[in-house]
């Protein structure tokens, strides 16, 4: 689908959508558990791929009949699950999901992961728990990112986990079961490797020791998913070079599960929060295109272990004009002259979109560095934005691990650009439209919905002139 935005201004309301990082996991750890509901998550291409991972393992994701509502104890009379082709709403106020117990069956067949790197990599360390053989793969994109330090420590607890192909990418067959161990990993490719090692080893019959062989990136998203372990009742444990226990991931030099442990969040439920790198989008909206006088107030943007909320910080640091109501969850951002800065996005990968756009529309550079591994998404995201970035008229320069945006020798003009079937790619380039001169199709706008489905709406809602072709009412 192309989408046409012309140069316009903005102001008014809107709501975060909920986090895709917490929604993924939370449903993962649904499923591990006997039964548990699943409250404002986002229903996206991406967690869809989860929830149908977790029904080949055995368990089941489906519509609650109320939000906050136990899962169901008979399937004869549940809405229809949640497997990527039912009708479930993307705005679903609570997912019921029948879990494994802990234990998943081997799948009647192959899990497509579709675009979801996340849903990857998680799934295939639930999958070595399994008596028998896992075979998982995913789209084009999936199949061309990198896997293979999961693979081998996987392999190294004694576990078959290998690429079909041999180049440590999907597709890929996992054969358990699995039953914990001592393990090394880097941690400078993707903290989703460590995420996916803890969450099944807390399930494991002797846990999981697991040793960085690299300094961690992204810890914030080990941040996040100890914290949601928490919130379901299992305990993992960031530790020093000492072996001594660290507040958080920051600086781990390791991470300790113990086995054995049972998934059951307070109350049969949990709530997922508000998502911080959609709201980056949001954020960078009100800081270069508010209306005069005017600002964009965003709900739903209360504190949790989100590494993406720097971006309220970035921006601020750029000139915006940012008002954050941490109790009521309200981010009020008002359009501002902006200034480059210098953004280390190591432990903020998704963030480096939003940021780019930001440089594009400010005064002096932008400089974004420590992102070489932002080169592994969906698609190369330093090259895209700097090439489509480009495209529109903004200066840049291109390094393995640094993005310079030379925001004073950039006048942003409207152009066709790529959104690179990725989702924070086509968001960044529509914030980027706002403020350049002419309309701006950005090709791919459907990618939205694997994290903010409702986006461009949500954009519209707030006075994005905005068309987008062959979409219907």
């Amino acid at each position: 689908m192309d989408v046409h935005v012309t140069g316009s201004t903005v102001r008014g309301t809107a709501r975060a959508p909920p986090s895709k990082s917490y929604t993924h996991r939370a449903l993962l750890a649904a499923g591990y558990s006997d039964g548990a509901t699943v409250r404002s998550p986002l229903v996206s291409a991406d967690t869809r791929a989860t929830a149908r991972a977790v029904t080949a393992f055995g368990g089941a994701v489906r519509p609650s009949p109320e939000p906050g509502a136990p899962a169901p104890e008979s399937r004869a009379a549940d809405p229809e699950p949640l497997d990527g082709s039912a009708r479930v709403p993307d705005d679903a106020e609570a997912l019921a999901v029948d879990g494994f117990g802990g234990r998943p069956a081997v799948p009647d067949d192959v899990i497509d992961c579709a675009n979801s790197g996340t849903t990857m990599r998680l799934v295939t360390a639930a999958a070595a728990l399994a008596d028998g053989a896992t075979v998982l793969t995913g789209d084009g994109s999936l199949r061309s990112r990198p896997q293979g330090p999961l693979l081998t420590a996987l392999g190294d607890l004694g576990v078959r986990a290998e690429s079909t192909r041999g180049n440590g990418r999907a597709p890929l067959v996992i054969a358990g079961p699995l039953a914990g161990g001592e393990v090394a990993i880097p941690g400078d490719v993707s903290s989703q490797y460590v995420t996916a090692l803890l969450m099944a080893g807390a399930v494991t019959d002797e846990g999981i020791e697991v040793e960085l062989t690299t300094e961690l990136k992204s810890a914030p998203y080990v941040d996040i998913t100890l914290e949601l372990l928490g919130d379901f009742g299992v305990e993992a444990t960031p530790v020093g070079e000492d072996g001594a226990p660290l507040d958080g991931a920051a600086g781990a030099a390791g991470f300790v599960v113990e086995g054995g442990q049972s998934y059951a969040p307070a109350g049969g439920s949990y709530a997922v929060p508000g998502d911080f790198s959609s709201i980056s989008y949001l954020v960078a909206a009100g800081a270069i295109a508010a209306e005069p006088g005017e600002a964009v107030r965003i709900e739903g943007a209360r504190p949790s272990a989100q590494g993406d909320a720097a971006i309220v910080d970035i921006a601020e640091r750029m000139g915006a004009d940012i008002d954050w109501d941490r109790d009521e969850g309200v981010i009020a951002v008002r359009r501002s002259d902006l200034s480059g800065v210098a953004v280390d996005v190591g432990d903020t990968p998704d963030l480096l979109p939003t940021i780019a756009a930001l440089g594009a529309v400010a005064d002096g550079d932008t400089r974004i560095t420590n992102c070489e591994h932002v080169r592994y998404k969906e698609t190369d995201r330093v090259a895209a934005m700097a090439e489509e970035l480009e495209a529109m008229g903004a200066e840049t320069t291109e390094e393995p691990d640094a993005l310079t945006i030379h925001g004073s020798e950039s006048d942003l003009r409207g152009a066709t650009v790529d959104g690179r079937a990725d989702h924070r790619i086509v968001m960044a380039l529509a914030v980027a439209a706002l403020a350049a001169e002419g309309t701006t199709t950005i090709r791919g706008g459907e990618h939205v919905d694997v994290s903010f489905p409702g986006f461009f709406d949500a954009m519209a809602d707030l006075g994005m002139a905005v068309e987008r072709e062959g979409a219907t009412e």
